[in-house]
């Protein structure tokens, strides 16, 4: 069974997003016993877990790697990308992993979409995890590179 849930939570609000986060930190909390008033951050990076917007964009990400090695269900794809267009043969552009991000029609549900979503946050994403050779690679560096962006304003040990 695959899972496919978490794509969905694409543009979130952000009020929901606290609110998932909150019960992610509390899970946290009660695994390690501390009170809510104590940071939870240390916590969650102990657990190596993610705050939910990268948790958001590691599912989407890694749904969008799946369709483009043809490892996903069908009616997700395809997906063009920048060097398939004609125009862009003898450009150095052309060696770019990059995916064209279709124009939605609303920014509250069209954005939403994963022909939308997918892109925009492949095209976020740097080269080196995006060149990845396998699934579990590519997972591996998505989550290094998502944990990074994170945590970056808290000093890893």
């Amino acid at each position: 069974m695959q899972d496919h849930g978490n794509a969905v939570l694409t543009g979130l609000p952000v009020y929901m997003s606290r609110r998932l986060q909150s019960v992610l930190n509390a899970a946290a909390r009660l695994i390690f016993g501390l009170r809510r008033s104590d940071h939870v951050s240390d916590a969650l990076i102990s657990l190596h877990w993610l705050r939910i917007p990268q948790r958001i964009k590691f599912k989407v990400a890694v749904l969008t790697y799946k369709v483009l090695h043809g490892c996903a269900s069908s009616y997700l794809g395809p997906f063009v990308r920048v060097a398939d267009l004609p125009s862009r043969r003898a450009l150095r552009s052309a060696n770019t992993s990059r995916l064209i991000q279709p124009q939605s029609n609303r920014s509250t549900v069209g954005d939403r979409a994963f022909p939308v979503a997918g892109p925009q946050v492949w095209n976020s994403l740097p080269p080196e995890v995006t060149s990845a050779p396998s699934l579990d690679t590519f997972r591996r560096r998505l989550k290094t590179h998502l944990f990074t962006v994170s945590y970056s304003n808290i000093q890893l040990s």
